[in-house]
């Protein structure tokens, strides 16, 4: 008998304050099998103490109070690996993978928090270089051979201009840098076909930066499926984040960077994708939304 199991991603922004603020009252009526979190920036104990019952793996990151992504579940115990890239890169606290075994299959859970990065700072971008480059080459490693897999979690790339209300005043900026999204072209284009790129988004000397055909010449699409577009297709949003300065949240000013990628074989089995998008700003908990969708094992 098929069996639905409903996945949540969000960015906590804090697991203490996310508990504080209402995490647990959405948990509760979200009916959610597996949770992944990014930026816990918390102790294990910090995870227990606001997911009581759950079974829990988690990653922390080297120093404390930053970054950390964790995978829970309430009724699988999941075996779990840190499995990205060599000692040389910084994922600590940003990858983690989980193994589960249900009814028979096994499905793989990564929670990731990609880098923020920073255009014109160097030692800020190039780790999220490196990151995304080890995202390209584990990527095949997880779906070879049919395997089920999702990576979830807050990407920090807005693929397309439908993914960022004010993607103009950004194609400078990290997070919708050509480069970046050139990724993202490759990361869900059919698999072993040429990857073509996005043409210029803009204007000018803007839709020269904009234009990521450059970055994909030669390479081969990997074949994921970005569950929330293809539920929701050529719509701007859902947005997954928003500012807490001003006004962003009250106008939907915001970013599509949380993301489910399903790996060719579990993307058809993927459902009733959705956004939770908090009712008012001062009922949100954290800085992002929920990212929630049902997979049939």
């Amino acid at each position: 008998m098929p069996r639905s199991i409903r996945i949540a991603s969000v960015n906590v922004n804090g697991i203490r304050a996310a508990a504080r603020n209402g995490m647990g009252a959405w948990l509760d009526g979200a009916g959610v099998d597996i949770l992944t979190l990014q930026e816990v920036r918390g102790e294990r104990e910090h995870l227990e103490a606001a997911l009581p019952g759950w079974c829990i793996v988690d990653d922390q990151a080297l120093q404390k109070g930053r970054a950390g992504v964790a995978i829970a579940s309430r009724d699988e115990c999941a075996i779990s690996r840190v499995e990205l890239g060599d000692d040389a890169l910084e994922s600590h606290g940003r990858w983690l993978e989980a193994d589960f075994e249900i009814d028979g299959e096994t499905l793989t859970v990564v929670s990731a928090y990609v880098f923020t990065g920073e255009a014109e700072t160097p030692a800020k971008q190039d780790p999220k270089w490196a990151f995304l480059d080890a995202m390209e080459r584990r990527l095949p490693e997880l779906s070879a051979g049919g395997a089920l897999a999702l990576v979830t979690g807050d990407l920090n790339v807005g693929h397309r201009p439908l993914d960022i209300r004010n993607w103009k005043g950004n194609v400078k900026k990290s997070g919708f840098l050509a480069r970046e999204r050139a990724y993202f072209d490759r990361f869900l284009g059919a698999e072993g076909e040429p990857v073509v790129g996005q043409e210029g988004v803009g204007r000018g000397m803007v839709a020269e930066l904009s234009d990521t055909r450059a970055f994909s010449a030669g390479t081969t699409g990997l074949g994921w499926v970005d569950v929330g577009r293809a539920a929701h297709g050529e719509v701007d949003g859902p947005y997954t984040w928003w500012s807490m300065r001003g006004k962003a949240f009250d106008n939907d000013s915001g970013w599509r960077i949380d993301y489910h990628l399903a790996s060719p074989a579990l993307a058809p089995r993927a459902s009733n994708y959705r956004v939770e998008r908090a009712p008012s700003y001062d009922t949100r908990w954290s800085d992002h939304a929920p990212v929630v969708a049902d997979y049939v094992l």
